[in-house]
């Protein structure tokens, strides 16, 4: 019998039971993708689309990392903010990053609606709530994303905030009505569904174990099958092994944590009021939103470079919720999970061509639902010669993660922005 996936809210709350058989035999495609994440599945879909032959070889299931075990949160930007993009790449490239990243949301709703995923559950609004009083830039900030990209972003003073979250932590908030929270793995399978039906071959348990990637056809072989193709896309995340050394350096794996509360309807309305998704600003902060229609939490937080889960998951989170709504005291634990997800050192995706033929698109960590839809389109459109849109992520290309030495400056970067958040905190009382 084939594993499961990993306890979590979304595998218990699976749609729909479809398993697609492991790779075996020599097999020709046109594409082979490598991983069955949103970004392989999105590029899947849209190559099947164009009529190329397609074949996805996923190790685990269909969307069994990141891309079926996160928040589920879908806005747009990038992991980090627009001014730091500007920095690196300029304004003008800089606000062309930042519509795709608006157009990756898009893509997202779009395919829901044409497929008609109901069990995506797509609820609108994601707020992002400070803990100290911004003075007036948070304001000015969300109004120059509003005039500049035509967001549908709107203010929140302390006042309303705290009538959305009964919480004495918040100050301000700015609540993106465009923006929106659903089920990534109900998300993720029916794109395979859809890629399948159009003839794309997926292949699940099947992880690649070597690949000869300098000929004209490309060669990649799992245990049991021999893959030749003219294209391979490496859309791998926090699970990447060796095959490609030079992706598996380019970033870190960096775990983060999510728990699920017990269905307490009238506990968890009385502290949160709204069905808007919370994003808490801190940079190292939290991220939770209701679900099961109003009856739980599923609240994420914390990252960590150590890639096995501390013993006390669940008591981690449930201190800083409690933290954060006194009032949710006696609400219970039912289940929490981890997974990896892939960070690059500037923050940002990674997306290009590694080699004639060879094309890489990951370290979504941080911002993926939206960026992960845009990556595997943009790589497809290259891929058959429709565009060139994926060289705008040129500038962040597949630098060294720094090994260890990166591993720590993470983590110390992590805590010092924990500590300057608790300053920032302190302040505001």
């Amino acid at each position: 019998m084939q594993p499961a996936y990993t306890d979590t809210y979304y595998s218990r709350t699976t749609a729909t039971p479809e398993r697609y058989p492991a790779a075996a035999g020599r097999i020709e495609a046109d594409v082979c993708i490598v991983g069955g994440g949103l970004a392989g599945l999105t590029a899947a879909l849209k190559l099947a689309r164009s009529g190329r032959k397609v074949v996805l070889l996923e190790a685990q299931r269909v969307a069994w990392g990141a891309s079926g075990r996160n928040g589920g949160f879908v806005s747009a930007g990038y992991a980090t903010g627009l001014v730091a993009i500007e920095r690196r790449v300029g304004p003008d490239q800089a606000r062309e990053l930042f519509r795709l990243s608006m157009e990756g949301v898009e893509i997202v709703r779009n395919t829901i609606d044409v497929l008609g995923i109901r069990d995506a559950h797509s609820v609108p609004g994601i707020a992002k709530a400070l803990r100290y009083d911004s003075r007036g830039a948070l304001k000015q900030t969300s109004e120059r994303q509003q005039s500049e990209f035509g967001l549908q972003l709107r203010y929140l003073p302390r006042d309303e905030v705290r009538e959305l979250f009964i919480s004495p932590k918040y100050h301000e908030a700015v609540l993106d009505e465009g923006a929106f929270h659903f089920h990534p793995l109900n998300y993720a399978r029916a794109l395979a569904r859809e890629a399948s039906r159009l003839g794309a071959a997926i292949h699940e348990h099947s992880p690649v174990v070597a690949a000869d990637l300098d000929g004209a056809r490309k060669i990649v072989r799992t245990k049991s099958a021999e893959i030749a193709a003219e294209h391979v896309v490496f859309t791998t995340g926090g699970y990447t092994g060796g095959v490609l050394p030079a992706l598996q350096r380019s970033f870190l794996p960096i775990a983060t944590y999510v728990l699920l509360t017990e269905q307490a309807p009238e506990l968890v309305q009385g502290a949160i009021r709204t069905r808007a998704a919370i994003l808490d600003d801190r940079r190292a902060g939290d991220y939770y939103r209701l679900v099961d229609g109003g009856n739980r939490i599923l609240w994420g937080g914390r990252i960590t470079t150590r890639t096995t889960d501390p013993r006390d998951i669940a008591a981690l989170l449930r201190r800083e919720m409690v933290t954060t709504y006194p009032q949710l005291s006696d609400l219970q634990v039912e289940i929490a999970w981890s997974g990896l997800m892939a960070y690059a050192r500037h923050l940002m995706p990674q997306i290009g061509q590694w080699k004639p033929g060879v094309w890489y698109c990951t370290a979504f960590g941080g911002h993926g639902m939206n960026t992960t839809a845009i990556g595997g389109t943009v790589i497809a459109e290259g891929l058959t010669g429709e565009s060139d849109r994926y060289r705008l992520f040129a500038p962040f290309d597949l630098a060294w993660n720094g090994g260890i030495f990166g591993r720590a400056a993470v983590q110390l970067t992590y805590w010092s922005y924990q500590a300057a958040d608790a300053v920032k905190e302190f302040r505001a009382r």
